[in-house]
């Protein structure tokens, strides 16, 4: 049973203590009683190496630089770290300040000492401006290096842990920068892999150098508070101690104080005075066993009435991070709120470590694989995000809203759990799964019952859900979705098949334009044409046939231009238009236009657009306008917008012709006016539907209900000889006054 001591004051140490204790060699060495002699005779070498390096520099606070390394060197020895993280930190800014280089380094200390120290040294460069661009960059950049090798990011948080304990020695224009950054980067970090007391500290830091003054008015008033308070901790702390020995079960009993920034934050989040903040004491029960825990439990439940709806079982379902423990708030005497944790040891030694702890346990036990995935599904999915994006300022879009895990619980249908962030939908979950199942999803069942694909998911839901081989992701899911991973995933999907698709639009286009140029097909992509493609992609500027005919499909390259230098290359090589063919292509309905008519069926996707100011459906005469980077956009031949575009950029449109048997339905747009009356609306519905026409949208207008008022409504229709069968159907129908369709721009 250990004593229960609250802080008399402040427990961080002071920039002078904590310097004091970082400038000897031998205080760190006292911390290497996990590690064997030649670990620490490398250490050693590395602490020498460094000091030398640094001779004669000096630190902001008047101290010896080497003073920092060591500092770091010690927070990493504190996580039990192996002996290459440890040579990493003491000469962490050997490169970027002393002019040594990576190739010594590897060759006095190793490979991967030295990759170790090039990825810090990369982090070291990276500037965080609170400017999204340049921070998105250099955010991808540190959580990739960090993805890789986690200790990159551990030497980085001691490191940041050292800069902020002595932050007062720098000039005070810099506080509000470096604290922001500490607050909004890494303390989130250090929270998202579970190190807990190195969140905490960053965070109380930061607040310090941040808002000094209120800083200083919450610490006053938690100093008072304390004095106001002994008396009944210690009386809680007594009866605790007695249930306990009378259970005659050995605890280890901590007094818990909530950080200044975490009740500054409650204060600012909920709108509370200081006074009405009343869990700021705490307790932490260690004990023997997980059975313990919920023994030590029972024996508080039994001392103290617990509040209703404030215990939760960390045990059962771990947070995301890994973090481990039993919760419960007690009324203590004089109706005081007092919060208890519930831990085992080595629950407290993952609390207070997160994924360092993975090294702690080897110092303990060299065979345990306890805590070697903790983060690990994280840092992947970084490297999977990655993967499908390259642009910095979509990574940083997709990761952010994971550095703050707010989770809830659910499982799969074999009872599996699965932690999601707090707001993510069906969907997250189905890619959390497995990608394939977010791809292929098509409907869901919580708890048996069906629910829309949109549901948020809440704690206990047990979800399954339903896929269909032919299904593919809908870009409406983007609207919703929460996760990076299942955002990172859906637009990786949609580009691959916008690109396929405008790949073959593209060869589609290409061949009509050369077929009025006079060549019967496009050119294979085989031995004897290799020589032409070459000289065609020289030409255009693309690396391959397959980005030359997506470029054509998306409007970056016009296809008569790239026929016409087709041609002239194929005669090169003897290969001559058919004149006969060149006439028949050219000379058509479409005179002005110097290639054939693109036929179009509805099944072309995301390649071909049917423009909403217009509405085409098949029958009308329309016109194609080739836009820059967005495809193939298909207008109605007395369409406004197109007449204007035509005006402006002439050489961009196509000929464009319906297909004799158009495979969906299209979107067609109706006014009808009716006389107002009871079940109007619904008998207009209804001769939509006789008629077979689906209602993708209605408006009835802001405007107050008149004696005749305008229904608008979006159809889908298979073309116009049936958009007149439907028009009819509802001329006929009672208290309809006029059916016209919807002009276009109308």
């Amino acid at each position: 049973m250990s004593a229960l001591v609250f802080p008399a004051s402040s427990t961080k140490p002071t920039p002078a203590a904590a310097n004091a204790a970082a400038a000897s060699f031998a205080a760190l060495t006292a911390k290497f009683d996990y590690m064997s002699a030649a670990d620490v005779d490398n250490v050693r070498r590395a602490y020498r190496f460094a000091d030398e390096a640094h001779l004669g520099q000096i630190r902001n606070g008047g101290l010896p630089y080497i003073t920092h390394p060591i500092a770091v060197a010690q927070q990493c020895a504190e996580w039990k770290l192996d002996a290459q993280a440890l040579m990493a930190a003491l000469l962490h800014d050997a490169i970027e300040d002393c002019g040594v280089t990576k190739p010594e380094l590897i060759e006095r200390f190793g490979a991967p000492v030295a990759e170790l120290v090039d990825g810090l040294t990369k982090l070291e460069k990276l500037e965080f401006n609170t400017r999204e661009e340049n921070q998105a960059e250099s955010f991808r950049k540190m959580l990739l290096a960090m993805a890789r090798d986690v200790r990159v990011i551990l030497i980085k948080l001691a490191d940041r842990s050292h800069n902020m304990r002595t932050l007062s020695d720098v000039p005070r224009s810099k506080w509000a920068r470096i604290s922001r950054e500490t607050l909004d980067i890494y303390a989130p970090i250090a929270h998202r892999l579970g190190l807990n007391s190195t969140y905490r500290e960053l965070q109380d830091l930061a607040f310090q150098h941040l808002y000094p003054w209120r800083y200083a008015t919450l610490e006053k008033a938690l100093a008072r508070a304390r004095g106001r308070r002994r008396d009944v901790i210690k009386r809680v702390q007594s009866e605790v101690e007695s249930a306990f020995a009378g259970a005659d079960i050995q605890v280890h009993i901590d007094g818990r104080e909530k950080t200044l920034y975490s009740i500054y934050r409650k204060m600012d989040e909920k709108h509370l005075s200081f006074a009405l903040v009343t869990d700021i004491y705490g307790f932490r029960i260690i004990v023997g066993g997980v059975t313990e825990c919920y023994t030590a439990l029972g024996i508080l439940h039994q001392l103290y009435k617990p509040l209703p709806g404030k215990f939760k079982d960390y045990i059962a379902i771990p947070k995301v991070n890994g973090y481990q423990s039993l919760h419960t708030t007690l009324v203590g005497p004089f109706g005081t709120s007092i919060e208890f944790q519930i831990r085992t040891e080595a629950m407290h030694i993952v609390a207070e470590s997160g994924v360092a702890a993975h090294w702690l346990y080897k110092a303990a036990d060299p065979d345990s694989d306890a805590s070697q995935r903790l983060g690990t599904q994280w840092l992947q999915s970084l490297l999977d995000i990655q993967h499908e994006t390259r642009d910095a300022a979509e990574f940083w879009d997709h990761v952010k809203i994971d550095l703050f895990p707010d989770a809830v619980y659910v499982f799969t249908p074999k009872s599996q759990i699965m932690a999601m962030p707090r707001g993510a939908t069906i969907v997250d979950f189905a890619y959390a799964i497995h990608s394939d199942v977010g791809h292929r999803a098509v409907a869901a069942k919580v708890n048996g019952e069906q629910v829309p694909l949109r549901s948020e998911l809440r704690n206990g839901d047990v979800i399954e859900i339903i896929t269909a081989s032919v299904s593919s992701p809908n870009p409406a899911w983007l609207g919703f979705v929460r996760t990076g991973k299942a955002r990172s995933k859906i637009r990786h999907h949609l580009k691959t098949m916008a690109l396929t698709e405008s790949q073959e639009l593209g060869e589609k286009m290409l061949a009509q334009a050369l077929r009025a140029e006079g060549i019967e097909r496009l050119p294979d992509d085989d031995e004897p044409h290799h020589v032409t493609w070459e000289k065609i992609l020289r030409f255009s500027g693309n690396r391959s046939r397959a980005d030359l005919l997506t470029d054509i499909g998306l409007g970056k390259r016009i296809a008569s231009m790239v026929a016409k230098r087709i041609v002239s290359l194929l005669a090169e090589t003897g290969e001559k238009p058919d004149p006969l063919l060149m006439s028949r292509e050219r000379y058509t309905a479409h005179e002005s236009i110097s290639q054939g008519a693109l036929v179009l069926d509805g099944s072309e996707g995301a390649s071909v657009k049917f423009a909403t100011c217009c509405h085409p459906i098949p029958g009308d005469g329309i016109v194609g306008y080739l836009g820059r980077g967005e495809g193939l956009v298909v207008h109605t031949e007395d369409c406004t917008v197109a007449k204007k575009l035509q005006h402006r950029d002439s050489e961009r449109f196509i000929a464009v012709d319906w297909a004799d048997e158009p495979t969906r339905t299209f979107e067609a747009g109706l006014l009808v006016t009716v006389s107002n009356g009871k079940g109007v609306l619904a008998r207009v519905a209804s001769a939509l539907a006789g008629a077979e026409a689906d209602i993708t949208h209605v408006d009835m207008g802001q405007e107050p209900a008149q004696d005749a008022t305008d229904l608008r409504f979006g159809i889908a229709v298979r073309d116009r000889i049936h958009l007149a069968s439907v028009m009819r159907s509802v001329k006929r129908t009672a208290s309809v006054l006029r059916v016209q369709r919807a002009k276009p721009g109308g």
